[in-house]
């Protein structure tokens, strides 16, 4: 199975106070610190809903400012035009990404069961998620998992989100 990596970094970081994605913790950005996890895991791996150095970068579709739904439609987009068969998401704030997520996620579509950004969505939810952020009140990963059917998986250990900086140990 070819699987894209898709980190979700379009989010405008208002309870941070600035960019998480440039964040450092143990002296590495947060966003490094999720493709160092992801990258032994996936054939490529792209940045979705902003520009980051040293990475390709996929906008959020149908635009921006749909949430992480739009970040997984734009990376989605990008894995059906080049041939992937499955998108590994995870938000650019999450830290103890396991290098074994996407044999512990198995076969998609499936999330994590307590941080939904975090999953592994096939090629063919790709129109689906299109049709769904048509109605301006579907904006939740939660919602659009349960939509499809998407399995809830406990991980062996939890991740950690970080939205403010006291996050930040």
């Amino acid at each position: 199975m070819r699987l894209l990596g898709a980190i979700l970094a379009g989010g405008q970081s208002r309870r941070f106070g600035s960019d998480k994605a440039g964040a450092v913790f143990e002296g590495k950005k947060l966003l490094d610190h999720v493709a160092d996890a992801l990258r032994p895991q996936v054939e490529d791996l792209v940045v979705a809903g902003k520009a980051w150095p040293g990475f390709k970068s996929v906008a959020d579709l149908p635009e921006a400012g749909m949430g992480p739904l739009g970040g997984l439609a734009g990376a989605l987009d990008h894995a059906w035009r080049h041939d992937f068969d499955a998108v590994l998401s995870c938000g650019c704030d999450v830290l103890d990404v396991p290098r074994t997520l996407a044999q512990q996620l198995g076969v998609g579509p499936a999330i994590v069961a307590d941080m939904p950004i975090v999953g592994l969505w096939p090629i063919s939810v790709r129109t689906g998620l299109r049709d769904w952020l048509g109605d301006a009140a579907n904006r939740s990963v939660y919602r659009f998992a349960e939509h499809i059917g998407a399995r809830r998986v406990a991980l062996d250990a939890a991740l950690r989100n970080v939205n403010r900086p006291e996050d930040l140990p």
